[in-house]
């Protein structure tokens, strides 16, 4: 399990599983390539030998304060194995690189295994936008994540980690 920058020369296979994961609201070859363009975004893709399992993107502006992650998927046979957790914490360690400190996301209120996975992250419910997901008619949870905290949280449980295999 391998998490490296997207490229361009990813677009054909970030495509193809943008539409298995995303068959009514799949985004848009173009729009998918611009967002890999970007050079207020940072897309990474999960790779295992030449396969691409997953992929995923921030918005964050450098120095903003704020950030939006854009996109998750993960291949419907990798999901279930903390591959979708791992790719969320590097977006979320890339924005707050670019010195944001709230993430913003949009999730289906359909999609449990997601919402379970952001709020097991931190985020937290702080609107709806209903119907938002067309042609289907879904609402969109929006979340927030404070991402200054959750940094020192990780920062705390990895050294508290590290200390537990201290002998002394």
């Amino acid at each position: 399990m391998t998490l490296r920058t997207a490229t361009v020369d990813d677009l054909a296979a970030i495509m193809q599983l943008e539409r298995t994961s995303f068959p009514t609201d799949a985004w848009s070859e173009a729009m998918m390539r611009e967002e890999l363009s970007s050079p207020h975004a940072r897309y990474l893709v999960d790779v295992e030998g030449a396969a691409l399992l997953g992929y995923g993107g921030v918005r964050a502006v450098a120095r903003a304060g704020d950030a939006d992650i854009q996109t998750i998927a993960i291949a419907a046979a990798a999901r279930g194995r903390g591959r979708g957790r791992r790719l969320l914490r590097a977006l979320l360690a890339a924005a707050r690189e670019r010195e944001a400190r709230d993430v913003f996301l949009e999730v289906r209120a359909d999609n449990p295994a997601a919402s379970a996975l952001y709020v097991s992250e931190g985020f937290a419910e702080i609107g709806r936008r209903p119907r938002y997901y067309q042609p289907d008619d879904v609402d969109a949870v929006v979340m927030k994540l404070d991402v200054v905290a959750w940094t020192a949280a990780r920062a705390a449980t990895d050294a508290g980690t590290l200390n537990a295999g201290v002998c002394s």
